[in-house]
């Protein structure tokens, strides 16, 4: 419930943000415009965001005949976890990354690069999944594919400012606020993704260490995922930033606005936080 009014406060955030850039880029006819916008992304974002971030990774899915290992293992730790089998996908990309979607345990998805698969080991790996699955328990999945897609329509609405401008409320050219809408609409949706995803990541970790029983895997794989993922580029990631935030480790080089606006917590507190666990204390 907690989590479907975080949505809802998301959804309404958004809407509201998409409606005050109407209003600088085309005055009270731009603001009607934006609020229509926003209510039909809201629409989509809800039913049809997790299949196009699948489509933007090339994810391939997958069942017990094509990928034995990872299906057994997602399946094993769904049971523990108590959610539907969700479904599983494959993506062919070396550096190494996983994340879920979808809007409810019961049409939900996780997906994991060839990479993670060739870098970590068994239980490292069962670890990363139990961690994908805690987001789906914990509903997270819809918040984070949501604010995903509309982060993505705010960076176009930007550019869309930077190319015609903006106009005042009489319809006279606004060139000072089609450049304020262009810098801060993005920073805006940042701090929208960045607030509702550092908790969230510490949960998740919290919770896939209790699915799989292993916090202790779960540290190593983020501590290897972490030192391969510096060096080899997600190149879908890169393309659409604004789904970095769905996976289980920051895919984007850094630097600039993408290093202040983090979506991800540091992984050396992540790992400490599941030592902690795995000594009890």
């Amino acid at each position: 419930m907690f989590n479907m009014m975080k949505t809802a406060i998301l959804m309404a955030a958004i809407t509201g943000l998409f409606m005050v850039c109407g209003q600088l880029l085309g005055g009270q006819n731009g603001m009607i415009l934006a609020l229509l916008f926003a209510l039909a992304m809201n629409f989509f974002s809800y039913w049809f965001s997790d299949k196009l971030v699948l489509k933007m990774y090339k994810a391939q899915e997958v069942d017990a005949r094509s990928a034995p290992r990872l299906y057994a293992m997602v399946q094993e730790l769904a049971a523990k976890a108590e959610l539907p089998m969700p479904r599983v996908y494959l993506i062919d990309e070396q550096a190494p990354n996983a994340f879920a979607t979808g809007r409810n345990p019961q049409h939900a998805a996780v997906a994991a690069t060839t990479g993670i698969m060739r870098i970590l080991s068994e239980r490292e790996l069962r670890g990363v999944m139990a961690h994908e699955l805690a987001h789906v328990k914990h509903r997270d999945i819809l918040i984070s594919t949501i604010s995903a897609t509309m982060a993505g329509a705010i960076s176009a609405l930007a550019n869309f400012a930077m190319i015609f401008g903006g106009r005042d409320s009489e319809g006279r050219s606004n060139p000072i606020a089609a450049i304020a809408v262009a810098i801060l609409a993005p920073m805006a949706a940042g701090l929208i993704q960045m607030a509702i995803s550092r908790a969230r990541e510490f949960e998740a970790d919290k919770g896939g260490a209790e699915i799989s029983g292993d916090p202790q895997a779960l540290a190593s794989a983020l501590q290897k995922i972490q030192h391969y993922a510096s060096g080899i580029p997600l190149p879908a990631a890169e393309n659409h930033p604004e789904t970095a935030q769905m996976m289980i480790m920051n895919p984007l080089s850094g630097g600039g606005l993408r290093g202040l606006f983090s979506t991800h917590p540091r992984t050396e507190e992540r790992v400490a936080r599941l030592m902690a666990m795995a000594h009890g204390r």
